[in-house]
Parts: structure tokens; C-alpha cells; sequence
């Protein structure tokens, strides 16, 4: 479980290829919870009222990926030939590797999302950048 008061941070993808990342509270976590990768959900919870926002993928707190064909709210050990949590390097081989199911629970620490329906306003205009102050070091 994760902890402290930050909740799960949000990638909100457009179509043109830009991205934004919102860190939601962690009073809002529950709204996403028990979804599955390939729901839709209303963008008001992240920020942005008016978008639907279709769920692509996510890691969880140890960095393993969410993987769409591993069921329920789980870690688990599958073997892989290809896609999301594997890197082949040679033709035709496989791996057991570690992946986080398809279902948000309180344990997914990074969640992505595509725009599926966009809303009135732009994005750019919802999720400002933010700057990143430097801290000097003596």
C-alpha cells in the first residue's frame, strides 16, 4: 500500500502526442479503483471536466507493469513471449516475469490514460505546466 497523503498520478494523452501528469488525492483513488484497463472514466477526477478518459495501462509502487490479459487485482509471475513487461532479444524466446494485473487497486502508483472524448476546453489551458524549481547544492 502506498502512503503519505499523494495519491496516484495520472498520464492524460492526447491524440497529438502531448501529455500532461496530475497527481491526484488520495481521497479521490477510490473513484478509480475496481476499474479495469480499457474502462472509461469521467476526466473531472483528474482535473478535467467535460473529457472522457479511456484507461491504457499503469505501474504499480514496485514498477511492475499492468498487463491487459492477467485478470483481477494481483501481482503475479506469467511467462511471456512478447508484449507489455518483456524485451526479447532473441526470436521465439520466453520468460516468466513479474506483472501487475488488469485492475486499479490501492497499489497502482502511476495510471495512463488516452482522451477519448475531448471536452470544451483544451487541455493545455485544465493541466498548466508547472515549473520545477532547482535546489543548489554547496
Amino acid at each position: 500500500m502506498r502512503s503519505g497523503v499523494i495519491g496516484m498520478k495520472v498520464v492524460v494523452s492526447e491524440k497529438n502526442g502531448k501529455s500532461y501528469q496530475v497527481e491526484i488525492p488520495k481521497e479521490k483513488d477510490a473513484l478509480l479503483t475496481g476499474k479495469k484497463i480499457g474502462d472509461e472514466f469521467d476526466g473531472g477526477v483528474v482535473g478535467a471536466p467535460g473529457y472522457t478518459l479511456k484507461i491504457s495501462g499503469g505501474s504499480d509502487l514496485s514498477g511492475f507493469p499492468m498487463r491487459n490479459d492477467v485478470s483481477g487485482s494481483r501481482r503475479a509471475a506469467v511467462v511471456l513471449s512478447s508484449g507489455t513487461g518483456f524485451r526479447s532479444k532473441n526470436a521465439g524466446e520466453r520468460a516468466r516475469k513479474m506483472v501487475h494485473s488488469n485492475t486499479v487497486d490501492l497499489t497502482i502508483v502511476q495510471l495512463n490514460t488516452i482522451v477519448s472524448k475531448a471536452g470544451a476546453e483544451p487541455l493545455e489551458k485544465l493541466m498548466p505546466k508547472t515549473e520545477k524549481k532547482e535546489e543548489k547544492k554547496e
